[in-house]
């Protein structure tokens, strides 16, 4: 199985995602993380994982008789590399995007189920933005937008950390218009702030 088939399941994904941040964790304590999967798919796709590399065996022991594995994410094999993207059909953007969307509205019901959730208190979320961008600009945001999330990804465990999932979605919302059917002034009224007085 490809890296694109491999990573593009919602199960699979979910456990790519509850071992990133240099976890080490047994199959077990995943299953403890997606309390909605049933624990034979979990490590049915654990397995799926560990066989296609994305996860390697950090450490065994026995418990009662059978041998339990810790395992760590292998970072460069849990991404979808540019080549890959480049030679992905609209087809299959369409359902790598399906497949990304299902695994994030899983997370977050999973979390709101939790007892005694509190968004506001966690600072949840999900807003969207429309922001207008030449090519350099757009470059220029997802650099300082890389910058700062590579900054964070290095941060350890901590008793006064809380593990967060960040989703950043980019895409044009519409085709590029040539400069004479485009309006500079042109806004809709969402857009203007709101009067004062």
């Amino acid at each position: 199985m490809d890296a694109v088939d491999l990573l593009l399941h919602p199960v699979r994904l979910r456990i790519v995602h509850a071992l990133s941040g240099d976890r080490t964790l047994t199959t077990s304590e995943v299953c403890a993380l997606l309390p909605d999967v049933s624990k034979a798919t979990v490590y049915r796709h654990v397995g799926l994982l560990a066989d296609g590399g994305v996860l390697e065996v950090e450490g065994e022991q026995r418990v009662r008789g059978a041998v339990e594995r810790r395992y760590r994410l292998r970072r460069a094999r849990a991404v979808i590399g540019a080549d890959a993207a480049a030679s992905m059909s609209p087809e299959d953007h369409r359902r790598a995007f399906a497949v990304a969307m299902a695994t994030l509205l899983a997370e977050f019901h999973s979390y709101l189920d939790r007892d005694g959730v509190e968004p506001v208190a966690d600072l949840v979320g999900y807003r969207q933005h429309a922001v207008w961008l030449s090519e350099g600009e757009l470059v220029e945001l997802i650099d300082g937008m890389r910058a700062v999330i590579l900054a964070q990804l290095e941060n350890e465990p901590a008793p006064d950390r809380k593990r967060y999932l960040l989703s950043p979605i980019l895409f044009p919302a519409e085709e590029r218009q040539s400069p004479t059917e485009q309006s500079p002034t042109e806004q809709s009224p969402t857009e203007h702030p709101p009067a004062e007085g």
